[in-house]
């Protein structure tokens, strides 16, 4: 189950109000239709036909741009492009010239040019076809090969100006190029003429004059080579005197034993160890084997040992002068690299502090040889694009006769016919809506009125004293009835006349529907037709007019003579009788005012029917003397001022207003007064199942003409 909002119930109300607006001015709206819908179809009729030709072309834009050397200068794709091309296209530029080859001023009997551009633009249609550079061009036209040579003609002018303004611009950039071209070229010889004379002047070899390296890198060359020669020969005097030092804390038989380990090369030691230590070993190995130290060949042994002793001694001692003297060497050779070394390095500072804006000169000269070198390039793509053009606008599909007219559009013009006509009925039935102030709802009648409406009569109620008990017609003015006997808080109150503000608004028709209804009910009903001025009661009931109200005013007749039995039970009729020429104003009378008395004590209710209050007296002098008053409004007629305004003349008189009775509603456009009046018929009994309805009468409802005698004859014996 969904719960709807609070608001949901006014919103749906508002749109209920709307499409009740709708209905009720339906036909104002359908006449609106109709009207716009026959206009739009003779206007369409009676149209020229117009014949379209189109032509589809390519546009390009240019976007070359005249400078070489300005990057800003440099040209993208414009959004606008397109659209500033429909513009031209559709200029004196552009037409002028189609007007003159095709003679159109002549053939169209204009007395100038100019007024015949104005007709011809009008004529143009530019469009774009999305994502592409294609456009059409579309002439419409009365006379269909007119269009075609029109928009051929058209498309051709406009090809021919952009190659003009092509060519135009291919000119002066050609001009512009080759001035620039010139320019950059005397630029470049007056650098190359400094450049030359600063490298003569300061004696600077550039070994590569046509790039940007120059003679310094072979001076950089140099130098790095002897630093290398230099870090080189340190590291070797560092290792040799690391070798000395060690060498110099060492034994001998240590430096014997280490050669390899040292890393040093010496032929004497490697030969000579080996036979001292064989000769060591075979000499300890006589003695062990008992020979004397006095054996000959102990002491032979013994001398060759001592001779090789004393040879590595000296090598030893040679192998150490040795490593002294190389590491002396290395040291002097360090220390005239590293002069060296600061000989170099003074000479690059100096020639790089010299050369510097040599090659300063030199940059610029190169820089500005390349730009000369790119202004050429371009200067030579340019003169070939001149030679061989690229067409900026391309007729891919030119305009041909059109055999069908294009215009009017006959189903576009009739919708937008219905269309517009539905927009003008339905605004125009709000606006009537807006300016209309009559009453349309009971909500408007309790606002204006602050009193009950008691009943809401439909619209095509026919007359009850001609149709059957059972009739559904009735049970609008059975709700009435209830209302009245619920509202009135005197049940003495029972003389009551009926109100309406101007004629028409079903006031008498009300009443006798009324009192037929009260009479059913078993109450002794009286209706008196006070409408002096347009009487209608007898009509409505079908009897004679001869002898009335106006009768029992003026001269001494009896009640019982003026007052009529009707064919329905319990209900009475006083017509109006025939109005004298004098009886202006008969109503304001005592007279009047006994009748009053009178009928209100021998009826159970009694209907005063009355003219309109505005304007007439009558209406007023009845208020003012029965008990209560009935305002009868129909829906829909008078303006609500107008309602004030019956109410304030009521009261003036100090008449007591019972409520309103809301007449001739159409609830077929006012869906919201269904609800009053559409649920009768389910309480409706058929008449086999319907009992009777009756009421105690105040008096023995014989017939009037009965009781009005009996009454007399009680006065004549009083």
């Amino acid at each position: 189950m969904s719960l709807e909002s609070p608001d949901s119930g006014e919103i749906r109300l508002h749109f209920l109000d709307y499409w009740r607006v709708i209905r009720v001015r339906l036909p104002l709206i359908l006449l609106v239709l109709l009207l716009v819908v026959i206009t739009a179809g003779v206007v369409t009729y009676f149209m020229p036909k117009q014949y379209a030709s189109m032509v589809t072309m390519q546009i390009r834009q240019n976007d070359k741009a005249l400078q070489v050397f300005d990057r800003a200068a440099v040209q993208g794709s414009d959004p606008r492009f397109l659209s500033t091309q429909f513009q031209i296209l559709q200029r004196k530029e552009v037409l002028y010239p189609v007007i003159e080859a095709l003679g159109l001023d002549r053939k169209w009997g204009v007395p100038s040019r100019e007024i015949a551009y104005f007709r011809l633009s009008g004529m143009i249609r530019v469009q774009e076809i999305r994502n592409t550079e294609l456009i059409q061009i579309v002439v419409y036209s009365t006379d269909n090969k007119e269009a075609m040579e029109i928009a051929n003609r058209v498309a051709e002018e406009y090809q021919k100006r952009r190659l003009s303004e092509e060519n135009e611009f291919l000119t002066k950039s050609l001009s512009q190029l080759q001035q620039e071209v010139d320019k950059q070229r005397a630029s470049v010889d007056r650098l190359q003429g400094a450049m030359t004379k600063i490298r003569q002047e300061t004696g600077i070899q550039d070994l590569n004059p046509d790039t940007s390296d120059g003679g310094t890198q072979a001076e950089n060359a140099v130098l790095l080579q002897v630093e290398q020669q230099v870090n080189q020969e340190a590291l070797r005097v560092a290792a040799l005197r690391a070798k000395y030092d060690q060498v110099s804390k060492m034994t001998d038989e240590q430096i014997m034993r280490s050669l390899t380990t040292l890393e040093i090369e010496d032929p004497s030691i490697p030969q000579l160890l080996p036979q001292y230590q064989e000769a060591a070993s075979e000499e300890a190995r006589m003695l062990n084997a008992g020979l004397g130290a006095n054996h000959p060949n102990v002491k032979a042994l013994r001398a060759k040992k001592e001779v090789m002793g004393r040879q590595l001694s000296e090598q030893t001692a040679m192998l150490r002068k040795t490593l002294e003297t190389n590491l002396a060497i290395a040291q002097d050779g360090l220390q005239r690299l590293q002069e060296k070394l600061e000989t170099v390095r003074s000479e690059w500072q100096k020639s790089k502090t010299s050369s510097v804006g040599y090659y300063e000169a030199k940059n610029e000269w190169l820089q500005a040889k390349k730009l000369l070198e790119a202004a050429q390039t371009r200067l030579s793509t340019e003169k070939m694009e001149q030679i061989m053009p690229q067409s900026p606008a391309t007729i891919w599909e030119a305009a041909e006769v059109s055999t069908a007219p294009v215009k009017p559009n006959v189903v576009l013009n009739m919708v937008l016919g219905v269309v517009v006509g539905l927009i003008f009925g339905v605004g125009l039935a709000f606006f009537i809506e807006y300016l209309d102030t009559s009453v349309k709802t009971m909500e408007d009648v309790e606002a204006f009125l602050k009193v009950p409406v008691l009943a809401v009569i439909p619209k095509g109620i026919s007359l009850l004293v001609n149709e059957a008990k059972d009739n559904a017609d009735a049970e609008a003015y059975r709700i009435l009835r209830t209302n009245i006997e619920f509202n009135r808080k005197n049940p003495d109150a029972n003389t009551i006349t009926l109100i309406s503000g101007g004629a028409g608004e079903g006031k008498s028709t009300t009443m006798s529907n009324l009192a037929c209804i009260f009479a059913s009910g078993g109450y002794s009903t009286l209706i008196v037709d006070a409408d002096l001025r347009r009487p209608s009661q007898h009509r409505i009931f079908g009897v004679e007019n001869e002898v009335g109200l106006t009768d029992f005013l003026t001269t001494d007749v009896h009640l019982e003579e003026v007052v009529n039995q009707t064919k329905i039970d319990n209900l009475f009729l006083m017509t109006s009788g025939r109005l004298p020429a004098d009886a202006v104003g008969i109503l304001n009378s005592q007279r009047m005012v006994d009748l009053i008395e009178e009928v209100k004590h021998r009826f159970d209710i009694v209907f005063f029917d009355s003219p309109p209050i505005l304007g007439v007296s009558d209406a007023s002098v009845l208020s003012s003397a029965v008990d209560l008053t009935i305002i009868v409004v129909q829906h829909r007629r008078f303006p609500r001022a107008m309602l004030q305004r019956v109410k304030q003349a009521i009261l003036n008189v100090g008449g007591n207003i019972l409520g309103v009775v809301l007449n001739n509603v159409d609830v077929r456009h006012d869906q919201h007064y269904q609800y009053y009046t559409s649920y009768y018929n389910y309480y409706y009994q058929k008449p086999q199942q319907q009992k009777a309805e009756k009421k105690p009468a105040k008096k023995a409802p014989v017939s009037a003409v009965q009781q009005l005698e009996s009454e007399r004859d009680q006065e004549d014996t009083y």
